[in-house]
């Protein structure tokens, strides 16, 4: 039975990595899978999901405009889709959820999501806040903050290393920008 699946960490917690090793899966037991990433990460190249281990797959694109059950249904003219990887999630729209939502009910396709459930400030982004309303399973990867206790917040920094605590809450960057925190220490940053 298909479902909808939302795999939410702070930032290295290994999203891309597990997302790449579901391809793999699905590769190797012959099926077919389709992989989405924003359009607006391209920070190591525009339509290519990459892993800091260095793992690296080409993906279609979303940005705010797209419609993925029709796109959806376009590829399934080519043969059968058994499975939809959607990387940084956190930055699909409530119609797009509710687009995933639609191929997984109508189209029988298991979607697996990837992503942040919260931005810098501790709010959540549009895509996590309907993932998490709306996913039939949620999955916590996990990462530590520098304390040892398992990271739940992200930190952005700017160049010399200080925590911010405004800003827009979308500016793409990796372990240059943001660091993974637990609470506490979030909150002693952010929140204080």
């Amino acid at each position: 039975m298909a479902q909808l699946y939302f795999y939410y960490s702070a930032m290295n917690a290994g999203k891309s990595t597990s997302l790449l090793q579901s391809a793999y899966n699905y590769k190797e037991r012959g099926m077919e899978s389709v992989i989405f990433t924003a359009s607006i990460d391209n920070r190591f190249g525009e339509g290519k999901v990459t892993s800091r281990i260095g793992l690296s797959q080409p993906a279609d694109i979303f940005s705010n405009e797209c419609d993925l059950f029709a796109k959806m249904q376009q590829k399934l003219v080519n043969g059968p889709v058994h499975c939809i990887l959607i990387d940084e999630c956190q930055f699909l729209t409530k119609a797009q959820v509710k687009q995933l939502c639609h191929v997984v009910d109508s189209l029988k396709i298991p979607v697996l999501c990837y992503g942040l459930r919260t931005d810098f400030m501790g709010e959540p982004f549009e895509g996590s806040l309907y993932l998490m309303s709306w996913a039939d399973k949620m999955i916590e990867l996990k990462t530590i903050c520098h304390c040892g206790r398992k990271a739940t917040m992200v930190v952005r920094t700017d160049q010399d290393g200080n925590a911010l605590n405004s800003g827009s809450q979308v500016e793409i960057g990796g372990n240059e920008r943001y660091v993974s925190m637990c609470r506490q220490h979030f909150s002693q940053l952010v929140w204080s």
